[in-house]
């Protein structure tokens, strides 16, 4: 295929979306650094959100096993058929990631039983360039699927990044919902000139290795993250103002539950750890 995006684009008598969010790989080097990330073998599978005009794609295949390219853009979904065709293991599926399930794309059977955790597959891969606008709605859906990746590798506006992999006293809800899944670092940082058209920001690749059982044991995943998401609602205020009035408790309660998981009541949401989290939750709702 045509390594040049803007070539492709013109070839094909198309232009970037706006709307869509987007902005393709214009270096030749970044798709071969992106697929060295996600540290691919033959018997991996990856799953790919966004592949655009298949230039990752591309050096995907090249590693994997197989690989299913998820786009939502029906113009680029037929540039898609016609220049990866010589790739066999090569999937194209034209439809919106937050619509699809990664079990029905994986083929893998329902478990007759959801489990509370999920399935984390150790050959499933995600590896995506995700329109900032979904970033984090896209991050929770495969996160919270029932089949879990064992990897992702995500690019995502660099201030994003830098939230996701942020620790005490910097942590929003974004930070606690990946790393209840698992650990997150910084791969590489991409300036702007690497795309086509140049966002008005620069980029990062955040890396997501997803654990096999939960680091913080909750009897209710659920309740953990209406807990998290109660406390960071109003972040300038205290923990206990926050909480009584999301969960709609007693602000006395509220403080003596705290107090007795060792968290003082006037802390604020972004200062607390996973694991303090999962103590809150615990002696908020005791099962």
């Amino acid at each position: 295929m045509t390594d040049d995006p803007r070539t492709l684009l013109r070839q094909y008598g198309l232009t970037p979306r706006r709307a869509l969010g987007q902005n393709f790989l214009v270096d030749p080097n970044a798709p071969a650094r992106i697929a060295a990330l996600a540290a691919l073998t033959c018997d991996d599978t990856v799953l790919e959100v966004g592949a655009g005009l298949g230039t990752l794609t591309a050096a995907l295949a090249a590693h994997a096993g197989r690989v299913i390219a998820v786009e939502t853009d029906p113009h680029l979904v037929a540039i898609l058929h016609q220049e990866l065709a010589a790739f066999e293991n090569v999937t194209i599926v034209h439809g919106d990631i937050l619509d699809l399930d990664p079990a029905v794309l994986l083929e893998v059977p329902p478990a007759p039983v959801m489990p509370l955790w999920g399935t984390r597959l150790p050959h499933y891969h995600v590896v995506a360039n995700l329109p900032y606008y979904i970033t984090a709605a896209v991050i929770r859906h495969l996160l919270e699927a029932a089949v879990r990746p064992a990897r992702m590798v995500v690019t995502v506006q660099r201030e994003v990044a830098e939230r996701i992999v942020a620790v005490p006293d910097e942590m929003s809800v974004l930070a606690v919902s990946v790393q209840f899944y698992g650990q997150p670092r910084i791969g590489m940082r991409l300036k702007r000139g690497v795309f086509f058209p140049a966002p008005d920001v620069e980029s990062a690749v955040v890396c997501i290795d997803l654990y096999e059982t939960s680091p913080v044991p909750v009897a209710d995943v659920a309740e953990f993250f209406r807990v998290v998401r109660g406390g960071f609602t109003q972040r300038r205020k205290q923990l206990r103002n926050t909480l009584a009035a999301s969960l709609r408790l007693p602000p006395e309660d509220v403080v003596a539950a705290l107090a007795s998981v060792g968290v003082d009541a006037t802390r604020r949401a972004e200062t607390l750890t996973l694991e303090e989290w999962g103590r809150v939750t615990g002696t908020l709702y005791p099962h």
